[in-house]
């Protein structure tokens, strides 16, 4: 059994990036964001990040990134009473980075882990045991047993795994914090594909299905020692009451399970992430601190020091803080439309490419010397590489005009586009490069994902086995 006394994220001061002070990790340069990444582009064509021979690349705003950290942790930190064990862990997915996570790390932020090969990113960029989640619908024996191992917290999906993890705990014990993940079933967003509450989703045990809810405390009863309860009901597309609802229900069964059980059996709730992200404006909407504070109206017993929290943000975090920059190989027209072609489209933004009306980019148009665009806004096509018509960025778009040797920049692309790359028409991934500013408004940048090559794709294409089906 789980040999562990409290699944609360407790940590030696030691090894724990949370214990860095908040205010040192907000102390940021206060240039203004858009400022800042007009600068990078300039400065990405002048030092040949991107040009004729590297026409693609993507950006990344360290200082942005810190600055959403660090307003992550004080906007829980507002609403909780002091040493109230607190984690919030990267949901890695949004960005499969080691340089990232690492900076992430060194904010004070975990990982939250859905796969082997985030597990071993997280590790890589040096984020402990202790502040890493695993959470997945379809976790295998060897994933749960290293899980156990190294003391991660579990999060079982449904009850066979949990069955699972009752085999595992009662052979081997562990210090892993084990619960289990609830769909409280509150409905969907604007966008069914990640919508994770719904009455069919296939995420976590549905509590309104016939009796899901007496069998989770019965579950809960005869396991003293799990002491997790998790929820996510979703993340674009998701308005913050919807989500804060979710969250009430997941407090509500807590609370009905300590009830039963006669003691504080649970004492940490993991309240996922999926806080939206506005793509319309350079402007933040909705914060952390809204979401943080209207748990704190609707859900005041989740947040009085009682339970200690999880968070799993990503897309949040990260958004806002990235710009996909792509060369304007050729400019045309069709049917009086001007079309510019880049060499960004469905390779790094599917999800726009085969949804543009729920993951619409803003566009912004640079020259061929990374200088801010002018002119009258002219409807235009931001068309990718890819060889099927509907590879488009932008579709009629009002931009100024974009000419051949031009710039389009994909803006608010820092999660999720630097790491849905889709293979099609053997594209290569494009280089990633992180940014800061230096002394008199000089830009600095650090890679963080060389452009990959032409003998890796050939590589990972089966190029060393060439002959492997000849002799079939």
């Amino acid at each position: 059994m789980n040999d562990q006394g409290s699944g609360t994220a407790h940590v030696s001061e030691a090894t724990d990036p949370a214990t860095v002070p908040v205010t040192a990790q907000a102390t940021v340069p206060a240039t203004n964001a858009a400022t800042l990444r007009d600068q990078a582009v300039r400065a990405a064509v002048e030092q040949g990040l991107v040009g004729p021979a590297a026409p693609i690349a993507g950006l990344l705003d360290v200082t942005g990134i810190r600055t959403s950290a660090a307003a992550l942790r004080a906007a829980f930190e507002a609403v909780t009473p002091p040493d109230t064990p607190v984690l919030h862990a990267f949901a890695v997915k949004a960005s499969p980075l080691v340089p990232v996570l690492r900076l992430l790390r060194d904010a004070g932020i975990g990982a939250e882990v859905a796969s082997p090969g985030e597990l071993a990113l997280a590790r890589a960029a040096g984020v402990p045991p202790t502040h890493t989640v695993l959470d997945s619908p379809a976790k295998t024996p060897a994933e749960l047993r290293e899980a156990l191992a190294l003391g991660i917290a579990v999060n079982a999906d449904n009850p066979q795994e949990l069955a699972r993890l009752d085999s595992m705990t009662q052979s081997a014990p562990t210090r892993s914090p084990i619960g289990l993940r609830v769909n409280p079933q509150i409905g969907g967003g604007s966008i069914g594909a990640l919508s994770t509450a719904t009455a069919t989703s296939k995420f976590g045990v549905a509590l309104l299905d016939d009796g899901a809810r007496e069998w989770v405390v019965q579950a809960y009863l005869d396991r003293p020692w799990m002491t997790r309860l998790h929820a996510h009901s979703g993340s674009q597309g998701m308005p913050l009451e919807l989500m804060v609802r979710g969250v009430a229900a997941t407090y509500e069964l807590a609370e009905e399970i300590n009830g039963r059980a006669g003691r504080q059996q649970i004492d940490t709730l993991d309240i996922g992430g999926g806080l939206p992200v506005n793509f319309g404006s350079d402007e933040e909407s909705p914060t952390h601190a809204q979401y943080a504070r209207r748990l704190k109206s609707r859900v005041p017993g989740l947040l009085d020091g009682r339970y200690g929290l999880v968070t799993e943000f990503g897309r949040s975090l990260l958004a806002k803080h990235g710009t996909i920059l792509a060369r304007v190989e050729y400019a045309k027209s069709a049917g009086t439309r001007p079309i510019a072609v880049t060499h960004a489209g469905v390779q790094v933004a599917p999800r726009t490419v085969y949804a543009p009306a729920s993951w619409p980019l803003r566009i912004a148009a640079y020259d061929a010397k990374g200088r801010t665009k002018s002119g009258p806004p002219v409807g235009q096509d931001i068309a990718g590489p890819a060889c099927f018509a509907g590879d488009l960025l932008a579709e009629n778009r009002p931009l100024p005009l974009l000419e051949q040797g031009d710039y389009a920049a994909a803006l608010d692309t820092g999660a999720y586009y630097f790491a849905h790359h889709y293979s099609y028409n053997s594209l290569a991934r494009p280089g990633v490069y992180g940014f800061a500013a230096g002394p008199g408004d000089e830009v600095t940048f650090a890679t963080v994902r060389e452009p990959q090559t032409l003998e890796e794709i050939v590589a990972e294409s089966g190029g060393g086995r060439r002959d492997a089906l000849r002799d079939l």
